[in-house]
């Protein structure tokens, strides 16, 4: 199967029911991606796809055929993905680093569909879950993007995409079902190592 990711071609050799995320993480090396829950609740596995955010986690191959697809890795060389990655440096976004690349893919995203989006859009563009808190920073890039002044420290609070109880039941959730995520991919490594072993005992 040949997918297109960053404006290459690549001959993928995985099943056509592989999660996105495998192929573009275990196959191709393009580790900027992550896996976070497994259940497309996070949005650490966020790319693009056709323009649109995708959670690679549960999207299999198969439909991908065609479809431009962009990762985190070539975020930079879109007009649009620069400036967000120049604004989440000038705001100093990321701390521990592991949900930023999803961030950028989203709110890349958003800002390619809406040139100058409302509070209320970036509210519900931006919803994938950062673990360390940097929803102010966040909000405060996206805003900076967006020609929406922020005057001071209470207007951010007031304008910053907060965890609302949804999406912290949705950090519990994903916490709760990390170990069992963890474990389907042992099982697709499993099941590829033991279609492996068989191939090599018939020849």
């Amino acid at each position: 199967m040949k997918l297109q990711i960053n404006d290459k071609a690549y001959e993928v050799q995985a099943d056509a029911d592989t999660p996105l995320l495998w192929v573009i993480r275990d196959e191709l090396g393009l580790t900027g991606t992550k896996y976070g829950c497994g259940l497309a609740q996070c949005g650490a596995c966020s790319v693009m796809v056709d323009g649109a955010v995708v959670r690679s986690c549960v999207t299999p191959i198969e439909g991908m055929a065609g479809r431009k697809i962009t990762t985190i890795e070539a975020i930079t060389e879109d007009d649009v993905g620069k400036k967000v990655v120049d604004a989440w440096v000038k705001h100093q976004v990321p701390q521990c680093g592991y949900c930023q690349s999803g961030q950028v893919m989203a709110a890349t995203a958003l800002l390619k569909q809406v040139k100058q989006p409302t509070n209320e859009q970036i509210a519900a563009a931006m919803v994938n879950l950062c673990r360390c808190g940097t929803y102010n920073a966040i909000s405060a890039a996206v805003h900076d993007l967006a020609g929406i002044a922020v005057a001071h420290s209470s207007a951010v609070a007031s304008q910053t995409v907060k965890p609302t109880e949804h999406t912290l039941n949705k950090t519990v959730a994903a916490a709760t079902v990390a170990v069992a995520g963890i474990g389907t991919v042992a099982a697709i490594h499993w099941k590829k190592s033991q279609k492996s072993k068989a191939e090599g005992d018939e020849s």
